[in-house]
């Protein structure tokens, strides 16, 4: 079992950062981040794999980055130009699939990664 706990949301007004972090309990292959607001279906944002391979939604692409730290334990999503229509809960992913990291942006959006995190809120303000 892996154990994903975020944090780094907040709110913030339209073209702000925000750097939202994961720390898992162990290492995986793959491990991304999702979200999902109120009345919206889950959407795959970014997701990164330990061969280099990274993959992001089309919505966030030029604007957000994903990275991982060195011991690989640490899950980074580092957000810029914000928008109003980028407030969900984000959630961090999980998945010990030895992948393309775009294989766990579909599959966060479909069956779900094996695992996943409580979620932290995201906000952004006119």
């Amino acid at each position: 079992q892996v154990h994903l706990v975020e944090s780094g949301g907040g709110s913030v007004q339209v073209g702000g950062s925000l750097t939202l972090s994961c720390v898992a309990s162990e290492n995986t292959f793959l491990m991304g981040w999702f979200r999902q607001a109120p009345g919206k279906e889950r959407e795959g944002v970014a997701a990164i794999a330990d061969d280099g391979s990274v993959s992001y939604a089309d919505s966030v692409k030029g604007r957000f980055e994903i990275s991982k730290d060195n011991a690989k334990t640490t899950l980074y999503l580092q957000m810029n130009n914000l928008k109003p229509e980028d407030t969900a809960m984000y959630y961090c992913a999980a998945q010990g699939s030895r992948l393309k990291a775009a294989y766990l942006l579909r599959r966060m959006e479909s069956d779900g990664a094996d695992y996943s995190g409580q979620g932290t809120q995201v906000t952004v303000s006119p």
